[in-house]
């Protein structure tokens, strides 16, 4: 009867070290799924801030001269320094309306010319319309909002010409009418009042081919029409830079 006794209390402890160890097993594995799901959050944490720095510099970057860089539309600060000054730069704008060339003078105006060449190899002015046309003055474009609101995410500083620089066919800098507050937005002077106009804007090119087709343009305007709206919509199809 005694041995019976201690054979169930024997076979009791066993069955409570059994139990003991499966448990410790059992939490041996949840502190191991734990571990693992807190690793793979970690790196996918560092992956993605990773990924957002990367962006943000890249966004900041010179692009290719190539054109092979992406288009991006969004910066959060204004570019480097990406051109030579004392190389010669032309931009060909193909339009809705027909194609043209800029020539570009980063001579007088180094930031203002870097500015532009850096968003247009970003193709940042691919799809962008001339939102404002005014008769007898000038042809705006550059918007990505396509109301006049918008720009690149930063501005940049003035680079002022002498008065009397501007004339038909230049291409300046547009801003907010405060200073050092040019982004994307560009005119080009189609007629008198654009060429009297104080020398408030950067100079940064003129038009060296393609007049007839910013007067085709300009014949888009309608006089008196709010914040310049033309007739009939005018896009930018891309921007190619030259150098040489």
């Amino acid at each position: 009867m005694a041995t019976q006794k201690r054979q169930r209390k024997k076979t009791g402890r066993q069955a409570r070290q059994q139990a003991i160890a499966a448990e410790r097993r059992r939490q041996s594995r949840r502190r191991t799924v734990i571990a693992t799901v807190v690793v793979v959050a970690l790196v996918a944490l560092v992956a993605g801030l990773t990924g957002a720095f990367s962006s943000n510099s890249s966004k900041n970057a010179c692009p290719k001269a190539n054109g092979s860089s992406p288009k991006t539309t969004t910066f959060a600060k204004p570019p480097p320094t990406c051109i030579d000054p004392s190389k010669t730069y032309t931009a060909t704008m193909k339009t809705s309306q027909g194609e043209l060339t800029i020539t570009l003078n980063p001579k007088i105006a180094p930031k203002t010319a870097n500015n532009f060449i850096v968003l247009a190899r970003y193709h940042f002015y691919d799809g962008v319309t001339f939102h404002r046309i005014v008769p007898d003055f000038v042809i705006q474009g550059g918007d990505p909002k396509g109301d006049g609101t918008g720009g690149p995410g930063y501005t940049i500083p003035d680079e002022l010409p002498q008065q009397g620089q501007y004339k038909i066919g230049s291409v300046v800098m547009a801003n907010t009418g405060q200073p050092n507050s040019g982004g994307s937005q560009f005119f080009i002077i189609t007629g008198q009042q654009g060429v009297q106009l104080p020398p408030q804007y950067s100079l940064f090119g003129q038009v060296t081919a393609g007049m007839d087709t910013v007067q085709k343009i300009a014949a888009l305007g309608v006089p008196g029409a709010p914040n310049g709206t033309p007739k009939e919509k005018v896009t930018i199809d891309s921007v190619t830079i030259q150098e040489s």
